[in-house]
């Protein structure tokens, strides 16, 4: 990926004021990582970073030497590959939303329906069934869509020797967007705790002997996950209030986080198309 620390002619030789903040934003989005104290927290983060960065991109591309430099016809082709890779990331954004609204919208059905439930002999396996089968829907389509992002890296991050320092940015700004997308859509998915969670042994350790250590590393997609299929597993009594307590406390905190985490993904999806839009408008003027 082209360096944007390599500046051309094209920029003036006094760096706009903009340029140092787009870097440092740039930084700490790198080192979000580092610094948050949970998935959730440094998701939430990277989005919020995220938007900040795109800001900074607006007013790069609202300044009229870079504006030129776009507009020019032998820069056509990397813009092209940009403007292609904007829309994929607007298709990634647009099924992180539908996953977290289709999830939202089972989570609250289900905490419905514990609730009325709830002290009876409780029977929840085809409710319990329903929710799981939904998921399985979202992972697929989440999958689908980080492999259809692995995609965008080939076709728009090639180097040039003549790409100019506005274009460098912009890959800049699209590389980190694509590393977040991933993340996120990873984390709605529960992808790094899949392998863990094969075993009854794991999920009865978590859930009845408070294993700090391993429940430290669910994210809450995943904890639901795991407390669901403790109700639907064979070795688990239909009446055990305890499991249903657990996954209905899960549920809760689920809902809260997604809620968060949907904030952000609709204020990002605005700023991803007004970016785009920007750029087109430059190509067209």
């Amino acid at each position: 990926m082209a360096s944007y620390h390599v500046r051309s002619n094209s920029l003036p030789s006094r760096p706009h004021p903009v340029i140092p903040e787009f870097d440092e934003q740039l930084y700490r989005l790198r080192a979000s990582d580092a610094s948050s104290s949970s998935a959730s927290t440094s998701t939430r983060c990277k989005l919020n970073g995220l938007g900040d960065l795109l800001e900074c991109v607006e007013r790069l591309l609202s300044l009229p030497n870079n504006q030129k430099a776009l507009s020019q016809e032998q820069h056509e082709k990397q813009v092209d590959q940009i403007l292609d890779g904007s829309l994929r990331l607007l298709d990634a954004c647009n099924i992180a939303k539908d996953a977290l609204l289709q999830t939202k919208e089972s989570t609250q059905e289900l905490q419905s329906i514990i609730r009325r439930k709830r002290g009876g002999n409780i029977e929840l396996s085809s409710e319990v069934k329903k929710f799981l089968t939904s998921r399985k829907v979202v992972k697929k389509a989440i999958h689908k869509a980080i492999e259809q992002l692995k995609g965008i890296a080939n076709n728009t991050f090639n180097k040039d020797n003549e790409t100019i320092a506005i274009v460098s940015m912009l890959r800049e700004v699209q590389g980190i967007t694509l590393a977040i997308f991933e993340s996120l859509l990873s984390f709605i998915s529960g992808a790094k705790a899949r392998s863990k969670l094969g075993g009854w042994s794991f999920i009865s350790n978590i859930m009845f002997h408070n294993r700090v250590g391993e429940e430290s590393q669910l994210n809450d997609f995943a904890k639901v996950d795991v407390a669901l299929n403790i109700l639907v597993s064979p070795k688990m009594k239909k009446s055990d209030s305890l499991a249903v307590e657990n996954a209905q406390n899960q549920l809760a905190n689920l809902e809260l986080c997604i809620q968060d985490l949907e904030e952000g993904v609709e204020s990002l999806f605005r700023r991803l198309i007004k970016t785009r839009v920007s750029l087109l408008n430059i190509l067209n003027h």
